[in-house]
Order: structure tokens, then sequence, then C-alpha cells
């Protein structure tokens, strides 16, 4: 039998020509120098002008993309070993009206002259297009992303979408879609996006999951574009949150920043972005508005380390399900048991002063070494939770990967495996 432990030690050595989101998926980045084991962490920032805190800071707090960087940053971005998302520069071929209303040979010109003009550092990406469009401007980008497709080709056209929970105007649907499945369909439908990206910050919303409506908006939202992700075979990425969104919400902690982290991953997404790492009109951010570096900007970096060991792991799996235990709604929240696994017990107390039983989301996985992988994510912000495996199959062996070093140590089947508020262990099952 192959071990699997070599297999997975050797795999994340390995430098692949492309990078493959997930099986089945297109190739989205072209360029040799980018391979499985680039996972995309990126900064939601604003690095125009005086930008105190600078790319140094970025890269300490282990992110692997910078977003959004002009042409000057570009080259400390190379030395850096960091990618980016570059914006197009403006004062190129200006077009004065809607691009609604351009045609395809303005945008084709436009885009031409613009990539041309931002460079060709081996650092770049993608490009920045726009964040959170309505659907009656999505056949307008599309014709962007045709254009970066053509000009620039592996480079991505970056476009955010909507939450789910995102409100407009009465009478008008949503956003100018029939409800959210119709709005991310036409998306892709019209768009022809090379990826799916889009925002949630209902974590943070809930007050750490005290307002059970607005928290499982979070799982909702997260399920149903993995479904359309799936469906149409392009990665997606999720906008998480590292700030107090709102005066009136909590604030960045290690539980929640590593909640939203571990599901991201747990769903199958291949990259995640933080919003905002610079203060902005945000409190609590990485970066204060002096440009210091702040309590959460050292929670974030424990976090992304963990993500930028597990993620190349988590670039050759391929996503087969997401399960919850007592999940709130069984129609748009699957419950155990799935493909791999049977169930989940968890408890707060293995000496019983507690009969609580944290919730667990479960995501299953199939690995290109033959392994079956399952990511357990403890969905409490406050209590910690052991929780005992129980597989549909029988397997030779359990394995636990560490976060910290990507190595393979055997699952406590007697005691339990712990895991801390909001965080989650990825789990390799040897036939």
């Amino acid at each position: 039998m192959t071990d699997c432990k070599t297999l997975i030690l050797a795999s994340i050595m390995l430098l692949a020509s492309t990078f493959t989101a997930q099986a089945g998926y297109q190739h989205w980045l072209g360029e040799p120098e980018i391979s499985k084991d680039f996972f995309p962490i990126m900064t939601w920032t604003s690095l125009e002008g005086d930008h105190k805190a600078g790319l140094q800071s970025i890269a300490d707090c282990n992110f692997t993309v910078v977003g959004f960087a002009d042409a000057p940053d570009l080259k400390q971005c190379e030395k850096l070993g960091l990618m980016a998302i570059a914006r197009l520069p403006k004062d190129v071929a200006p077009w004065e009206g809607k691009w609604e209303d351009a045609s395809e040979e303005v945008v084709d010109s436009t885009f031409k002259q613009r990539i041309e003009k931002a460079g060709s550092s081996k650092a770049i990406i993608g490009y920045y297009i726009c964040d959170e469009p309505d659907a009656s401007k999505f056949l307008a980008y599309g014709k962007q992303v045709a254009a970066v497709e053509k000009y620039a080709p592996g480079k991505l056209a970056f476009i955010n979408m909507l939450p789910g929970y995102a409100k407009a105007g009465a009478g008008e649907g949503y956003h100018g879609a029939s409800d959210y499945t119709d709005f991310l369909e036409r998306f892709v439908a019209e768009a022809k996006p090379q990826m799916i990206s889009y925002d949630n910050y209902s974590v943070i919303y809930s007050d750490n999951g005290q307002s059970d409506n607005t928290y499982w908006k979070y799982f909702r939202n997260l399920a149903e574009v993995r479904r359309v992700s799936l469906e149409h075979g392009i990665p997606f990425w999720n906008i998480v949150c590292c700030n107090r969104i709102r005066p009136f919400t909590t604030v960045p902690s290690p539980a929640n920043l590593m909640l939203q982290a571990y599901t991201t991953l747990a769903a199958g997404a291949r990259g995640i972005t933080w919003y905002r790492y610079d203060q902005g009109g945000y409190a609590y951010a990485p970066i204060d508005s002096a440009g210091n570096r702040t309590d959460t900007w050292n929670y974030l970096r424990m976090v992304n380390q963990q993500i930028k060991v597990l993620g190349p792991i988590m670039n050759r799996l391929k996503t087969t399900g997401i399960f919850f235990t007592n999940p709130p709604s069984l129609e748009e929240l699957p419950p155990l048991p799935g493909r791999v696994v049977e169930a989940v017990e968890s408890c707060t107390s293995l000496k019983g002063y507690s009969d609580a039983k944290p919730q667990i989301m479960v995501g299953e996985f199939r690995g290109e070494d033959g392994c079956d992988y399952v990511m357990l994510v403890n969905l409490s912000m406050e209590k910690s939770a052991n929780i005992k495996l129980k597989t549909r199959n029988t397997y030779s062996a359990r394995e636990c990967i560490s976060s910290q070093t990507g190595l393979a140590s055997p699952l406590d089947e007697e005691n339990g495996h712990w895991l801390v508020p909001g965080q989650g262990v990825l789990i390799r099952l040897v036939k």
C-alpha cells in the first residue's frame, strides 16, 4: 500500500506547472510559477498614497496576496514573495461613460492599453474589476473579463459579489435578479468569470453566534456559493471580516477569525480574503489609523499561518460534501451522515460538568493520494469541544494533519480530539 504520509509530504514540496483549484475546475492561472502550493490569502486594503503599514507588514502577517496593488508596489511584492491583484491604471484610455454603455471595441481597446501600462510583474495574478455589482452590469463586466483573458491570459479578472443578505430597493428583487441563486447563476452565465468571490460578515454581525438567525446566514450563503461553484466548475473565494464591521458589533478574536477561516476551508474554497486590513473607517482592524500593528494583527497572523500550511494540502483535495450536526434547517444545511462520516460526538467536559454539545461542521474530501479526508470545525466561539469521529467505513489509520507543520499524527480515538472555540482539524483516513 502506498504510504500516504510520504505522499503528502512530497506533495507539499512539489511544484506543479499550473494551479488546479479543484478536480474538474478549469486552470485559472497559467503562469509556471503558480503551483498547487499556492493558496490565496488576500488582504483587502488600501495601498494608495501614504500607506504607513507597508507591504512588509502584510508579508509578516502571513498573507500570500495583496489586494489591491498599484504599479509602484509590485517590485516590493516580488521581493517579499507576495502575489497581487493589481489595479489597472485609469489615466490610460479614460472612459467617461458607464461601462454598461461601452461597446466591445471600446472595452477591448481600453483594457489592452491599461494592461500594457500595468506592466509585466511576476507578482500580478489578476486585475481588480469591481466590487458588488448588481445584475444589470454582469454583461458589461463580462466584456472586461474577456478582455483580461485576451490580453493577460492566465490572469484573474477580479469581481467581488454581494452577500446573500444584502438588501435591494423595494420591488427590485435581489439587485436586478429574482433571488440570490438567480443572481449567482446570472453572474456565471453573463460575466463568465474565472472564479466567484463574495463577502459575508454574518459571523461578526451575529455577535459571535448570539443571534442564531444572523449566524446561520453565513453558512447558508457559503453552501449556496459552493453549490454554484461546483455546478459550473469554477473555484470560489470567501471574503470574511477582521475588524469591528459596525460600531454595534463584536470585535475580532482568535475564535471568530479561526471559525471564518476553517469553515471556508471545510467548504472547499480555494481562497480567502480578509476585510479589512488597514483601519479605514473601521475600528479593531489589524493595522490602526497610525499604521501600527494591533492585537488583531497578531490574532490574524496566527490564523493565516495555519491556512498557509493547510491551504496547499487542501488544494490537492476534492470536496465531496459538507454537513452539520444539528443544523437549523434540514433543507438548506444537510445533517450527517455523509459519504464518509456517520456521526460526530461532541462535549465540553469529559468530567460531566456540562451537557453542552457544540455544533460541528464537517467537510468531506477525496485526496489525490487515494485517502479520504474530513475537516471538522467547532462552531462554538465560546466553548472548547472534545470530538469523537464515527465513520461509515473502516480505515487502517486515522491521522490528524498538523496546522503548524503539515505532518500527520494518530488521532486520539480513546480520549477524543480537542478543538478550541472556532478551531478546525483536518483528518486523513487511510484505507
